[in-house]
């Protein structure tokens, strides 16, 4: 007999499936320790007594199926399993069979495709402590000017994102983005590029910002969203998605012109510490200020993109991860050589050398230094 307790990797399963519908199997470290995740999905693809340890209720049956092939395997619920649903809280499993059709999905690999990047975003947020069930969101809305977004970290998957009216939030508005972040006072969109360059469309991605920043506007009197999210497997993601934009021949559709800042977000433990920043409120202000002294800093009034000088060296945070900001370092030092020192975390050397070369003198800061000043208090939302 399984025990069902909220924390449990039975419950946590459950609970994503509840609102991803589908998870990519491949992805089984975001959840926790792979190999135990393996074990257990295997088991729970056999029939097996489940017992709510808070009502006494037991159930037996498949609870998972698995299916496909390769990177393409998938792991779904059970359609006889779906009343463990209510076990979570009434209104999960109604969410479930109106998100998803009465538990049908589309054989089409687009469709599963699309799922898994979602659901790997999702992830990484609970893991991170960032609300993203969306039957525990307050309900959008776009029929007035309103404060109804709460002022804790949120996640709203894409999908929730397009319900919300028939004109702005059309099937094309949102068709890459994964979902949207709101910490603080700032909204961020949030794509997943998983192992693969991020190929921007350009007009179709503009439109998906503006009508993020309309759906922010009324829903959190947020007026302006100029920054992403963007998650990827590793550094090399991320220099392959510089590498493809800057070969747009229309420099007003590169990312980098889409939104000022991208802030690359690596799909493992690293990179739920750094998202982990973001929701603390004036993040990189509270960053820079514990790197540098008041008298050095730039506030953004150089001629190109530093942090700061101290003793005539250029001083320039990688620590926030984005790639946008870093193009235009790059660009800067094409056109004229400086004394840069760039400073980053040690999982990010790589990267920065291979994109800036021997033109920057690199120099890493410990992480823990950086977490023990904002603060931010990890949690693992699945956990509770």
């Amino acid at each position: 007999m399984i025990h069902f307790i909220p924390g449990s990797q039975v419950w946590q399963l459950i609970t994503l499936l509840s609102f991803v519908g589908e998870y990519p199997h491949r992805s089984r470290q975001l959840l926790g320790n792979k190999d135990a995740y393996k074990i257990l999905i295997n088991q729970l693809t056999r029939p097996q007594t489940f017992l709510h340890t808070q009502t006494g209720t037991t159930m037996t049956c498949r609870l998972l199926s698995v299916s496909g092939k390769g990177n393409n395997k998938t792991i779904r619920l059970y359609k006889a399993a779906l009343p463990i649903l209510e076990w979570i809280e009434p209104k999960t499993k109604q969410y479930y069979l109106d998100a998803f059709r009465n538990h049908r999905f589309s054989g089409d690999k687009s469709h599963r495709e699309r799922n898994h990047r979602i659901a790997e975003v999702a992830a990484l947020c609970m893991r991170t402590g960032i609300e993203a069930r969306p039957y525990r969101l307050p309900e959008l809305q776009n029929n007035d000017f309103l404060s109804v977004i709460p002022s804790e970290a949120v996640m709203y998957p894409a999908k929730d994102l397009k319900r919300l009216s028939e004109d702005e939030m059309s099937k094309t508005s949102f068709t890459r983005m994964v979902g949207a972040l709101f910490a603080g006072d700032a909204c961020y969109a949030m794509y997943n590029t998983r192992d693969a360059a991020m190929r921007w469309s350009g007009k179709g991605e503009f439109k998906a910002r503006d009508s993020l920043q309309e759906l922010a506007n009324m829903n959190s009197r947020i007026s302006r969203v100029d920054s992403a999210i963007l998650v990827g497997q590793s550094g090399t993601v991320a220099l392959n998605t510089i590498m493809e934009s800057d070969k747009s021949e229309k420099h007003e559709f590169r990312f980098d012109s889409i939104y000022n800042h991208i802030y690359f977000v690596p799909m493992n433990e690293d990179g739920m510490r750094q998202l982990s920043f973001i929701t603390v409120p004036d993040w990189k202000e509270k960053i820079l200020g514990l790197l540098f002294e008041p008298e050095d800093r730039s506030y953004n009034r150089g001629l190109f993109e530093y942090d700061a000088v101290v003793d005539d060296v250029y001083i320039y945070s990688y620590l926030d991860g984005d790639i946008a900001r870093l193009i235009r370092l790059s660009e800067a030092l094409d056109v004229k050589e400086r004394d840069i020192v760039v400073l980053c975390f040690p999982y990010q050397v790589a990267f920065l050398r291979e994109y800036l070369g021997q033109r920057v003198e690199i120099k890493v800061i410990d992480m823990n230094t950086v977490e023990e000043e904002l603060g931010p208090e990890r949690r693992n939302l699945f956990e509770r």
